[in-house]
């Protein structure tokens, strides 16, 4: 029992340590530190991630889990085809795209299922996950970072529903849900323009 705890720590120090660099400057480091930093870095990540937690929000019940977590196994997907060198045309424009293709759902009240919310999440994932394992160098420390903005990207989620649901609690009604996505496709419609 007591090797499995000193095997289950040694591995996650090993995810957890990040490259060392014998020298300071412009090298980026690629730590789980730095994965759970990179998507609170760029706006467009930011908003479409919190844009599938008020999805998931809407959707309720088990969407509440499933939808998060389809985004969230599809980056990860996305990430390592990125970082094996697949090419994926038109990253920029898939991300800013699934901004307003997330938001715009909630915002109407269109409803759908579970499922299909999964797998309609899950497209606009894998460019949001390429574009995060396409920056990884092939000596980058690959899983910690991976973990890293995975969780990161959970947490961002968390704060998506945690608003819709919030919202239409305090509310009693789905609007300030609605109210909140309109403003992420809105912010997503600038982006995209810019």
């Amino acid at each position: 029992m007591r090797m499995n705890s000193v095997f289950l720590g040694l591995l996650v120090a090993l995810l957890i340590a990040g490259p060392a660099y014998a020298h300071t400057g412009d090298h980026p480091v690629f730590s789980f530190t730095a994965g759970l930093e990179h998507p609170l870095g760029g706006l467009d990540h930011l908003l479409a991630m919190f844009a599938v937690g008020l999805l998931a929000a809407q959707l309720g019940g088990r969407a509440v889990w499933l939808v998060p977590g389809a985004f969230v196994a599809m980056m990860l997907v996305g990430a390592l085809a990125g970082f094996s060198g697949v090419e994926l045309p038109g990253i920029e424009l898939g991300i800013a795209l699934s901004i307003i293709a997330i938001s715009l759902p909630v915002a109407f009240a269109l409803g759908m299922p579970a499922l299909t919310a999964m797998a309609y999440v899950g497209v606009f994932a894998l460019f949001h996950g390429f574009a995060h394992g396409a920056e990884l160098p092939a000596d980058g420390a690959a899983a910690p970072y991976m973990l890293g903005f995975a969780i990161s990207t959970a947490l961002i989620h968390a704060a998506g529903i945690a608003v819709g649901l919030a919202g239409s609690r305090l509310a009693n009604s789905a609007m300030p849900g609605r109210i909140a996505a309109a403003g992420v496709a809105a912010a997503g419609l600038v982006l995209a323009i810019a």
